[in-house]
């Protein structure tokens, strides 16, 4: 009687599919087993040939005289070109009913699902493309960004590495660099910098800016190319006021170390030749006399 109970049979006739569901698959897992083997050959294959793509194209390009984000861009789409080639081989050696018609289709679709799951990764990719491919700054660049500056220590396709002035790191998307303001400060290498002087009413005016431009082109950090600029620019309240401009290394820290040299050299240099820097003064008028009024408590002589 058990054994003609309907679950009985329910369950015997389950197994059965079961097994015979399993036994297919291995048998068809043994039968595509060198197909599987041969994509995983392929894969490897265009490990390698990635390998030798980039060693070679490196080499190649450097032969051109590119900018080196340019030639890191072109390395890395030459690297994904072989790896979806390969990839599509394997896929194509592995299921044999698959065209390479029907592959890129498919991976148009994926391709579409996939970019709209991580819109953002893709909107970071592209902008990685397009800030090696025509921005202008380089690694060891200094930029600034919005409320970010700092030293560009390397640009991949989806972030840029920048390290503060104060030797922090601090991973930018790329997206964030490309749809706002960049200020690149050491593009070109060189940069002027601005600086005002003054000087008593009573110098020789012309005497003074002979002794300051002199001072300047003395200084190791001033750019001897570039023309130095001293002129008279204004009548302070206390000075005759002149502005000075020279050009120095880009850098931030060596506009500051500029500066400090310029300073130093000039004040000496005024000092010198007896030329002074006025401290601020005011000149007050009044209409009338004054009257200097005391206190009857003290004009009063105290009685012992």
């Amino acid at each position: 009687m058990a054994q003609n109970d309907p679950a009985s049979l329910s369950i015997e006739g389950v197994a059965k599919t079961l097994h015979t569901t399993l036994l297919d698959m291995w048998t068809s897992f043994i039968e595509h087993s060198p197909l599987l083997i041969s994509g995983v050959v392929i894969i490897i294959l265009t490990w390698l040939i990635n390998l030798g793509v980039k060693k070679s194209s490196s080499r190649i390009l450097a032969k051109f005289n590119l900018r080196y984000s340019l030639e890191v861009v072109l390395t890395r789409l030459l690297s994904i070109a072989v790896w979806v080639s390969g990839l599509l081989i394997a896929a194509v050696v592995v299921f044999p009913g698959l065209t390479p018609t029907k592959a890129l289709g498919g991976l148009g679709v994926v391709s579409m699902a996939v970019g709209f799951a991580f819109k953002d990764i893709f909107e970071n990719f592209f902008a990685g493309l397009l800030l090696l491919w025509k921005f202008p700054f380089e690694p060891h660049d200094v930029i600034e960004c919005e409320d970010i500056s700092g030293t560009v220590e390397d640009v991949t396709l989806r972030m840029t590495e920048i390290r503060t002035l104060d030797g922090e790191l601090i991973v930018v998307p790329n997206s964030f660099l490309f749809k706002n303001p960049v200020e690149i400060y050491t593009n070109p290498a060189k940069r002027r910098i601005s600086l005002t002087c003054g000087v008593a009413y009573e110098a020789d005016v012309d005497q003074a800016c002979d002794v300051i431009r002199e001072a300047i082109s003395s200084c190791d950090s001033v750019d001897q190319q570039k023309e130095i600029h001293v002129l008279p620019c204004a009548f302070g309240p206390s000075s005759i006021d002149i502005d000075l401009k020279w050009w120095a290394a880009a850098e931030p820290i060596k506009q500051l170390q500029s500066k400090g040299e310029v300073i130093s050299s000039v004040k000496a240099a005024l000092d010198s030749n007896e030329i002074s820097i006025p401290f601020p003064q005011r000149s007050l008028q009044f209409k009338g006399p004054l009257r200097l009024e005391r206190d009857a408590a003290e004009s009063t002589p105290q009685q012992e």
